[in-house]
């Protein structure tokens, strides 16, 4: 038998996704927290519109392990370190650290942790791991309309990541020419987040992590085309990680 170091790269791949804003959940014990915040909680600063059902569409076609969490960021945000002004919200920010710690321990690190180990175990079986976490913008954010329907985020010092992401808007160029494709927009990918505290962990062989950010304006559209764009965000990754 070969050794892992030995197989080629494309055999060694393993996939997970990831969504960290699926829902606008709030657990019971933290219901009075909110009272008033329906409008908040049903917008994009509540969670991210389209991004579970796009995670669970990519995680069916890659066969991949799927992460996510339904509990609104605006009780913790799973994708920001603990010690970022934005992993609270204006709700929970002045709380004890008593009872930040019980949100932490119950719905905050066991979500990490989860990933971590998928991911360990894969690095650990000589696999390298392509993370793709699922997310959505909404189209305009103070005044500022964001002209993308698509964005790719990574690192562009970790070459995996550059080469997966440029294979995946390529391939989308080439399936579906009138989709606005950037990469690194609306955000940076070595911003504060969950794929980049994971780069932390695992060397840039063995952790690639990209970020699918979809324009709500797309996911509120009608549901053929929200339809179509799911289908093609699903048929070019899997092309771009042939």
């Amino acid at each position: 038998m070969r050794s892992p170091a030995s197989i080629p790269e494309h055999l060694r791949d393993f996939h997970v996704v990831t969504c960290e804003h699926g829902g606008k959940r709030i657990p019971a014990a933290y219901v009075d927290l909110f009272h008033g915040w329906q409008a908040r909680l049903s917008s994009h600063r509540g969670y991210d519109r389209g991004a579970l059902i796009m995670a669970r569409d990519l995680a069916a076609a890659l066969q991949a392990p799927l992460v996510t969490s339904t509990v609104s960021r605006l009780l913790v945000d799973l994708n920001r370190s603990l010690s970022s002004p934005q992993a609270w919200s204006d709700a929970t920010r002045a709380l004890s650290p008593t009872s930040k710690q019980a949100i932490v321990s119950r719905h905050y690190a066991p979500y990490r942790q989860r990933l971590m180990n998928t991911v360990a175990e894969a690095v650990a079986a000589g696999q390298r791991v392509i993370h793709v976490s699922s997310h959505s913008f909404t189209p305009v954010l103070d005044g500022q309309v964001r002209n993308a329907d698509i964005g790719l985020l990574y690192d562009p010092a970790r070459p995996g990541e550059v080469a997966v992401a440029a294979r995946w808007k390529a391939a989308l160029a080439e399936h579906s020419a009138e989709l606005r494709v950037r990469r690194n927009y609306p955000y940076h990918g070595k911003n504060d987040g969950l794929t980049t505290a994971m780069r932390r962990c695992f060397a840039p062989s063995e952790y690639v992590g990209i970020e699918i950010e979809l324009n709500q304006a797309l996911v509120l559209s009608q549901p053929r085309l929200w339809r179509q764009l799911r289908r093609a965000v699903v048929t070019t990754l899997a092309s771009a990680l042939r």
